[in-house]
């Protein structure tokens, strides 16, 4: 059983495009912080190396793991997905939400935060939909849980959204 830890304030999610730089961003990441381990373009034997490789940088450096999609039962900090597939993982729940509904599936799966996206137009989802601040923020002051604004993502647009945290795939890369 993991202990259970604060939610971070800064999420750094792995992803084909930043893998190259994952170790340079990490060791720039706030103690505290956390980084999502998906990895979804890695055959198993090849992504389960990657992920031990980085867990030991990130425990040296004070950085959350949490795991995502088949990694569940890895040795890690937490799982990050969507509210139904968060299962009863322990540790933090990270889960995903694009919509009240969705924001409402997290409380129910209990989840630790929830990760509210897309912010912003984002490279992972060229040409899609967007909330937008405003809307993303009409959002978030009706969840109870900590709010994580995910999508497009910078420190600077961070700084401009008065919610709990903030996550990127590229804005930490």
């Amino acid at each position: 059983m993991h202990r259970c830890h604060p939610v971070p304030r800064v999420i750094l999610l792995s992803d084909l495009r930043n893998d190259h730089r994952l170790e340079a961003v990490i060791a720039r990441l706030p103690r505290g912080s956390a980084m999502v381990f998906r990895h979804y373009h890695m055959p198993p034997p090849a992504r389960r190396a990657r992920f031990d490789a980085l867990r030991r940088l990130c425990a040296r450096r004070g950085i959350l793991v949490i795991t995502a999609g088949a990694a569940r039962g890895w040795p890690a900090d937490g799982h990050y997905g969507a509210p139904q597939a968060l299962g009863r993982t322990a540790g933090l729940r990270l889960a995903t939400a694009h919509s009240l509904a969705e924001i409402g599936a997290a409380v129910r799966a209990r989840a630790s935060a929830v990760l509210l996206s897309p912010v912003f137009s984002t490279r992972t989802h060229p040409g899609a939909p967007v909330l937008g601040p405003l809307r993303f923020l009409l959002l978030a002051r009706h969840s109870p849980l900590p709010v994580i604004a995910l999508g497009g993502m910078t420190r600077t647009r961070a700084a401009r959204l008065p919610v709990w945290g903030w996550a990127a795939i590229d804005g930490l890369a």
